[in-house]
């Protein structure tokens, strides 16, 4: 398995895997092409062979040291094998390393496979859930977590 940014002919099968993971609320062609031309946004993907197994997006913006985790998928047959984490791990690093200071997600209330993920890299749950957040009319509960300086991450350059 290997992490690394993802690139335009990703597009196809990071469309199919948004398509298999999520009921709705999926990043459209259009919005991956343009997100993975951004320099504001960090696109990982975790692949095998020439299989995409797992995605993840974060977004930066000037003017705020707060980094927002937009998206993180993975395939139904990678699930168990500590993708999320690892994908989750990287991209904490890269926010460090673009001078972000906190990162924040949200999800859905009934996604309780990726809370528990959430709080055991140690993010917190804050605020109150968000009604209607998703397309279904479905809640998300928003998450942050600290992020101390000097940590090290396995990708320097991301």
């Amino acid at each position: 398995m290997k992490l690394r940014l993802a690139r335009e002919g990703d597009v196809p099968q990071l469309l199919d895997l948004e398509e298999n993971s999520f009921p709705g609320d999926r990043i459209s062609e259009r919005s991956w092409r343009a997100l993975i031309g951004r320099p504001s946004a960090v696109i990982l993907v975790a692949a095998h062979r020439r299989t995409i197994l797992g995605a993840a997006v974060l977004l930066t913006r000037r003017g705020t040291r707060i980094a927002r985790l937009y998206s993180i998928a993975v395939a139904n047959a990678a699930r168990g094998a500590g993708l999320g984490r690892a994908l989750m791990t990287q991209l904490m690093g890269s926010a460090r390393r673009r001078g972000c200071a906190e990162m924040r997600l949200e999800s859905r209330v009934d996604n309780l496979t990726a809370h528990r993920l959430f709080r055991e890299l140690g993010f917190a749950q804050f605020g109150a859930a968000r009604e209607n957040y998703y397309v279904d009319g479905t809640a998300a509960l928003r998450f942050r977590k600290r992020l101390a300086s000097g940590q090290v991450s396995l990708m320097k350059n991301l």
